[in-house]
């Protein structure tokens, strides 16, 4: 009997599948993946607040500009997103206690970006020292953010697949022993051949992580052609 490599490749795919879920349930956890990388957000917040973090910011403006961070890095909306909302609110808090702060990290002049804060919120118009002052502090903040928010997605993704690698050699190892009617036991001597089945275990589950995005747009694309052929008996 021939082996099906389709199925074979579709049911090593699946098994990544699963393991990607199973690391993106924990994303919530204290210490999960999420909550470590969203620090490397923090710290680039940081140039423009010093000091300053989630849990122990002393400033409720900040505390909350943080948290929020937080809780869209944590729901993952699309990354173009989040860094457009963090430039917002960060921008929200241009005024002439933070201009000094923000001017330095930004490396424009603290006294001219303070009256274009200040501007800002009254709705005044902008003369061209200010206007070129804010324009400068508007693009540093945006390469700042950028650094951030793509060094912590970065990792993440790293993260993120190192885990489901481990995760997945995991899975295929207790399926092993489950499928054939086995426990880890020491006294555990079925028909497994030690050294070959789990060899092929760990490296299926190896495989499995890589597989997994391919598996998924062949299965988006089987369903697309069904679709497509169920319309055309129509």
């Amino acid at each position: 009997m021939g082996i099906d490599l389709t199925s074979v490749g579709s049911a090593i795919g699946t098994l990544g599948i699963a393991a990607f879920g199973l690391v993106g349930t924990f994303k919530f956890l204290p210490h999960g993946i999420s909550n470590a990388r969203y620090t490397t957000i923090e710290r680039v917040v940081q140039f423009l607040f010093p000091g300053q973090t989630r849990k122990e910011a002393k400033d409720g403006h900040v505390k909350r500009l943080l948290n929020r961070l937080y809780d869209n890095w944590i729901k993952a909306p699309p990354l173009a997103d989040q860094k457009a909302i963090a430039k917002s609110l960060i921008k929200l808090q241009l005024n002439e206690k933070t201009a000094a702060t923000f001017a330095k990290a930004t490396d424009v002049d603290p006294a001219v970006l303070s009256v274009a804060g200040k501007k800002m919120t009254t709705g005044q118009k902008f003369e061209d020292n200010e206007a070129n002052a804010f324009g400068r502090f508007d693009l540093v903040l945006t390469a700042i953010l950028n650094d951030g928010y793509q060094h912590a997605d970065q990792r993440y993704r790293s993260d993120s697949k190192l885990a489901a690698l481990i995760v997945s050699v995991l899975l295929a190892v207790a399926a092993l022993y489950l499928l054939d009617g086995t426990t880890l036991g020491p006294d555990s001597k079925a028909a497994l051949q030690w050294p070959a089945d789990l060899g092929r275990a760990i490296f299926v589950g190896v495989l499995a992580t890589p597989l997994a995005p391919i598996s998924k747009d062949l299965a988006s694309a089987l369903q697309a052609r069904v679709k497509v052929q169920q319309s055309l008996r129509k």
